[in-house]
């Protein structure tokens, strides 16, 4: 492929990439061949670049640039995934562009932050200037499922690193308003059993439907009603049950039947507190029931929230930087999660900041507006070209 010349044209090639995530495609290493353009681009820009393995996936791309041993070092991150490119109303991976937005899967969430921040980079290191800061940018992978590559990176790769970042940018749609808090989630599944019978005489089984009837009022009067914990900048926790199944005939009591969950927890509360909270619910019910058999299962998600808490020296750097840019400076919290979290569980201070609006993320005909692209360029530039503080 031809080296770009603009930022827009490098989120076009992009996005002409399918990296629908591997456990919602089927496709193995789905990122692996935006992550090998991204790496040729790279060097070509004489940046150094290394390979990070991420078990069961490919590899996150770390690209960096070092001025100074003493200068303090800057750290982005944009993920490669996307959520699925089914139902789309645009191609997905034609990176269109129409009445000055590009259209695509990822346009907006989140390659239009990666492509932006490489952009930056390239332009930071080939500028002949003084130059604050060293800089590094992090692509990972699997980010919409199970933030495999992040947790990888910052549990395994991180610590082996000869610095340590003073702070984090992440790539997300925020319409380039810093967001410093947001909320994490718990998601698994309980599943009740119950003994399989022929319908003609139910008396002889035991429908794990009928037992899970019975958890999902217990939760929906005892539990989530009372959650109360609130952020300022995040909202209330929230709970819902959001799937459910069971049986596996009409003319069969039903042996098993499965509800998951998705609880949000924001920031000051303990994602690993609620599986606790709800047994205490479960136990009720067997106690009032002894051939009640449900059975908690493993979370197949647990993300901490992003807790603003200890990052306000940082917070306020990349506030003062947007202000001087003529942009809104006031902090924001959201309801939604994001590999910040996991920045900030290894106590490094982490500022959700990029082009484009979440409300575009994910949807039929995603788009990112392209003023607002390279807007995010500006911002990302002059965050590298500024003396990082916290």
């Amino acid at each position: 492929m031809p080296d770009p010349t603009s930022c827009t044209e490098l989120l076009r090639a992009m996005v002409g990439f399918d990296t629908v995530n591997a456990n919602i495609s089927g496709v193995a290493d789905a990122e692996m061949p935006l992550a090998v353009y991204l790496q040729e681009l790279a060097q070509g820009s004489s940046l150094t670049v290394q390979r990070l393995p991420v078990a069961g996936e490919s590899f996150n791309l770390l690209v960096s640039h070092r001025v100074d041993e003493q200068a303090p070092w800057l750290l982005f991150e944009s993920h490669l995934d996307t959520v699925t490119a089914e139902g789309m109303t645009v191609d997905p991976f034609a990176g269109e562009i129409r009445d000055g937005r590009l259209y695509g899967r990822g346009a907006c969430d989140t390659k239009g932050t990666g492509a932006a921040m490489l952009w930056a980079l390239r332009e930071y290191a080939s500028a002949t200037t003084e130059k604050a800061n060293n800089v590094a940018l992090v692509f990972t992978v699997d980010e919409e499922i199970y933030k495999t590559g992040v947790r990888t990176f910052v549990q395994q790769d991180l610590p082996m690193l000869p610095w340590r970042p003073s702070g984090v940018i992440v790539g997300e749609p925020t319409e380039l308003k810093a967001v410093v808090a947001h909320n994490g989630v718990v998601r698994w599944s309980i599943v009740a059993s119950g003994r399989a019978a022929h319908s003609s005489d139910p008396s002889k089984g035991r429908s794990a439907i009928s037992a899970m009837t019975k958890v999902v009022q217990a939760l929906e009067e005892r539990y989530i009603p009372g959650l109360v914990a609130t952020h300022p900048l995040t909202g209330v926790a929230q709970c819902s049950i959001n799937l459910i199944q069971g049986g596996v005939q009409i003319n069969i009591v039903p042996e098993y039947c499965e509800v998951q969950i998705d609880r949000r927890v924001v920031p000051g509360e303990d994602a690993n507190d609620v599986l606790p909270a709800v047994e205490e619910v479960l136990s009720t019910l067997r106690r009032a029931d002894p051939d009640l058999q449900v059975v908690q299962h493993t979370p197949a998600m647990i993300d901490s929230p992003l807790d603003p808490n200890g990052g306000e020296a940082f917070a306020g750097f990349v506030q003062r930087v947007l202000l001087e840019m003529g942009l809104e400076g006031e902090l924001q919290g959201v309801g939604y999660g994001t590999d910040a979290s996991s920045f900030g569980q290894a106590g490094l201070a982490a500022v959700v900041l990029g082009p484009g609006d979440i409300a575009q993320a994910h949807t039929a005909d995603e788009w990112i507006d392209l003023a607002e692209l390279q807007r995010g360029v500006e911002v990302y530039g002059t965050l590298m070209r500024t003396a990082v503080e916290g």
